[in-house]
């Protein structure tokens, strides 16, 4: 584990982080970390302590362990998100098998990182999950229109013909960058790049996943608007 993090750019004095891990020195180590970068932080040792101190603090991003002593951080995540569907989750865990990250992913958590880790690529991802709740301050966006689909940068809102979606944190970011290029191809790696922000360990998969978790939002029961161009990467544009 490495030395202490460079500190980020301004963020809003309300953000709130609950770490959530049975080893102490990994719960200072990473709690200092994020009370370095001005983050409000609450810490918490085995599962039951972590779903009650989620429902009290109302935190706005979570460091969670699979590994608990009472139930697993899968649990965890499923009840915390029963009080707060939006709250943004990584995966902290020994575990590294690509079937382990898979689970975790495909039960909610927005990314993933295996023990041992380097302090600055966990505050690296969690500076971009935070981007991508607008929990960091940002420059106004704009809103965005792609046939009947509307998004707004600034609210975070998304409709289609007029009803509500509710999306994801990560579902957001996606649907977004899918929209700022409208009827072009993108690729899984400039995907990954954009949204994730880093290189997902070649798991392109994670991709794939998320553009499924879209179109049951997006196109389900409607004209597609998203489709995949075999062997190059995915493109949105106006139902026809």
């Amino acid at each position: 584990m490495t030395s202490e993090p460079t500190r980020p750019g301004v963020v809003k004095p309300s953000v709130r982080a609950l770490v959530v891990d049975d080893e102490p020195s990994i719960a200072e180590l990473v709690s200092m970390a994020l009370r370095y970068e001005g983050r409000e932080v609450r810490s918490a040792g085995d599962g039951l302590s972590a779903v009650r101190t989620a429902r009290e603090f109302r935190p706005d991003i979570v460091v969670l362990d699979i590994m608990l002593p009472d139930f697993d951080g899968l649990e965890v995540l499923r009840r915390m998100r029963g009080d707060l569907p939006d709250l943004p989750v990584l995966f902290l865990t020994a575990k590294d098998a690509v079937e382990d990250r898979i689970a975790g992913l495909t039960a909610g958590g927005d990314d993933y990182v295996t023990k041992p880790f380097s302090i600055e690529e966990v505050m690296l991802r969690l500076r971009a999950m935070l981007r991508r709740t607008g929990a960091l301050t940002t420059t106004s966006g704009s809103q965005l229109v792609v046939g009947d689909l509307v998004l707004d940068e600034d609210t975070r809102e998304v409709t289609r013909g007029g009803d509500d979606i509710h999306l994801t944190a990560t579902q957001f970011e996606l649907l977004r960058y899918l929209m700022r290029n409208p009827r072009r191809v993108l690729s899984k790696a400039q995907i990954l790049d954009r949204v994730w922000n880093y290189d997902f360990g070649g798991q392109a998969n994670i991709v794939e996943l998320y553009i499924s978790y879209l179109r049951k939002k997006i196109d389900v029961g409607r004209a597609p608007m998203i489709h995949t161009m075999r062997g190059a990467g995915y493109v949105l544009k106006p139902a026809t």
